[in-house]
């Protein structure tokens, strides 16, 4: 079995509150993490079984009768009246650990989890594997501007295999697997089961137009209007579905930096896919070679890299503070990390001969009144070396595979 990220922070949560709640997009391992280190004592029921959800959706109060704590229940989110009567029992117990839930509708579920277990819940958002996990480095530590670490340098060749595979479990676990079936299977999963459930979303055939559209775009700025016209929808449709798309794990949003100190900056916040590999299913790439030479390699590095910050922040139970920098003249700084009062710059770029001028825009940030930290051009070099006083060349195998080492 695969070790997680996730687990150090899941057995924290698990004996300071009272209730688990593992969320994130359908197939990462969600059920597979919690099955492997639930106590013999506690119960598993999946919602997915109709009988189940029924009975939970009209009599939780029953259900949870039946179904004593400890108890993990999979899919939650179908039966959001159940969480009123978690609420009345964990406070009639005053135990720690006694349920265990998962989900992966995150908008209605972590609406119906805020009204009715504030302060009894500790949340751990769970993404597709991370680069760690797949080479089963157990000693990552999370990427620290202020703690460079040095790690074996990734071959780039291996590099676009991976950003072309992804990181979702069965794709590991399964060696046999045809990974366009696979890919298939799940977009028709994900839009019968979780899609379909939304009214917002009226013509399937759409939202996949949407979705091929939103996946081709990953690493660019967000544009409404284009995704809207590939789709044959309206722009208030296509805001409403990406809605959808960022609840759902698949995507996130990296937004602008926005300073008052800084004049005519851009608005607009940039897609990052998630998980690389169903975005390279989505937009039709064939293989990993094809992608690496092509125009939008860098787009989907960048992609991937940020996607792996935030997986491995999501599995210690924390949201790094993340933006990029553009303005109407079209500057750009591709990450900004904001900590400790100070802003962290990086350019992302897919070259193995770094040099200043990459990170020429890093100095229209002094108009802030912030401190810059350390920054530094995050590629395909070998080795992490200074590129000048306050900035690094940075091995992307310091960003995603850092160790204790």
């Amino acid at each position: 079995m695969y070790e997680r990220e996730a687990l150090g922070i899941i057995k924290e949560i698990n004996s300071s509150f009272k209730v688990l709640l593992v969320t994130g997009p359908r197939q990462v391992g969600k059920t597979t993490l919690l099955l492997s280190i639930k106590p013999d004592n506690m119960e598993y029921v999946t919602l997915d079984d109709e009988v189940l959800r029924n009975q939970a959706i009209n009599d939780p109060k029953l259900f949870l009768e039946e179904h004593p704590a400890p108890l993990l229940i999979d899919e939650a989110q179908y039966a959001p009246n159940l969480f009123s009567y978690i609420k009345i029992n964990v406070d009639k117990e005053n135990k720690n650990g006694m349920y265990w839930l998962t989900g992966s509708q995150q908008f209605h579920l972590m609406k119906n989890v805020s009204e009715s277990l504030a302060g009894r819940v500790g949340i751990v958002n769970l993404n597709s594997f991370t680069y760690s996990e797949i080479v089963r480095n157990t000693s990552k530590l999370l990427f620290d501007p202020l703690e460079l670490k040095k790690a074996d340098k990734i071959n780039v060749n291996k590099l676009f295999e991976i950003i072309f595979t992804g990181g979702m479990p069965e794709l590991y676990k399964n060696k046999n697997i045809n990974r366009n079936i696979y890919f298939q299977g799940y977009i028709d999963t994900y839009i019968s089961r979780d899609v379909r459930e939304l009214s917002e979303v009226g013509n399937v055939e759409s939202f996949k137009k949407f979705i091929v559209s939103v996946a081709t775009r990953t690493g660019e700025r967000l544009n409404y209007s284009a995704l809207a016209m590939d789709a044959g929808i309206s722009v208030p449709t296509a805001k409403s579905w990406l809605s959808i798309l960022t609840s759902s794990g698949l995507v996130y949003l990296l937004e602008p930096y926005m300073s008052s100190e800084l004049k005519r900056l851009t608005h607009t916040p940039k897609i990052i896919f998630m998980d690389t590999g169903l975005a390279c299913f989505l937009a039709g790439w064939d293989d990993s070679k094809e992608l690496q030479t092509s125009s939008s390699a860098g787009h989907y590095l960048e992609t991937f890299v940020i996607s792996e910050i935030i997986k491995s922040y999501n599995a210690k139970g924390l949201k790094p503070n993340l933006t990029y920098y553009r303005d109407k003249d079209k500057n750009e700084i591709d990450l900004i990390i904001y900590k400790n009062n100070k802003l962290y710059p990086f350019e992302i770029k897919k070259t193995a001969s770094p040099n200043e001028s990459m990170i020429k825009n890093f100095k229209l940030l002094e108009k802030t009144k912030k401190e810059i930290g350390v920054g530094g051009i995050i590629c395909c070099y070998d080795t992490l070396m200074h590129l000048n006083d306050n900035n690094y060349i940075i091995p992307i195998s310091s960003v995603i595979n850092a160790s204790n080492e």
